[in-house]
């Protein structure tokens, strides 16, 4: 069986797969038990399964874990810890952000990378960065506020 070489959340690893097509979300979930990245759509347009590939928000649904190989992949477990939280991780809990969680990966994911590029965005772009973040439960106005509130904490 053919093996990719990737690097996940800081570490090497190494994914068994018969096809290189094999999205890279089953390779997190089911190779790798990295469960914060959860399976939506299947269609890249929901969200729910991204991921940072080299610093950037991919939807792992669509990304070959062929193409993966020599990029650096960080999930939500690859930001912090439950003692450590990442400053958007931390902001989320203290906004209770999280209702049903379908969204919350994606949001949190794509709340670092707007951070990163942003650091001190409003509330407009905040809200247009994540649009493409599909939430079931309505939970959008608690996101917002946990993303203004990580940008605040300059350590986002």
């Amino acid at each position: 069986m053919p093996r990719y070489q990737l690097v996940v959340n800081g570490a090497p690893r190494t994914i068994e797969a018969w096809d290189g097509d094999m999205p890279l979300l089953y390779a997190l979930r089911n190779s790798l038990g990295l469960h914060a990245v959860k399976f939506g759509c299947g269609l890249g347009q929901c969200g729910s399964c991204t991921v940072l590939v080299n610093g950037e928000p991919a939807r792992s649904c669509l990304v070959k874990i062929s193409d993966a190989v020599g990029q650096t992949i960080t999930t939500a477990e690859g930001l912090g810890t439950p003692a450590h939280p990442h400053p958007v991780q931390a902001a989320f809990i203290a906004e209770q952000a999280a209702q049903c969680g379908y969204c919350t990966n994606g949001m949190v994911i794509g709340a670092v990378a707007l951070l990163k590029t942003n650091p001190q965005p409003t509330r407009e772009q905040a809200q247009a960065a994540l649009a493409g973040n599909l939430c079931r439960c309505g939970s959008h106005d608690r996101v917002l506020k946990a993303v203004l509130r990580a940008s605040s904490t300059k350590a986002a």
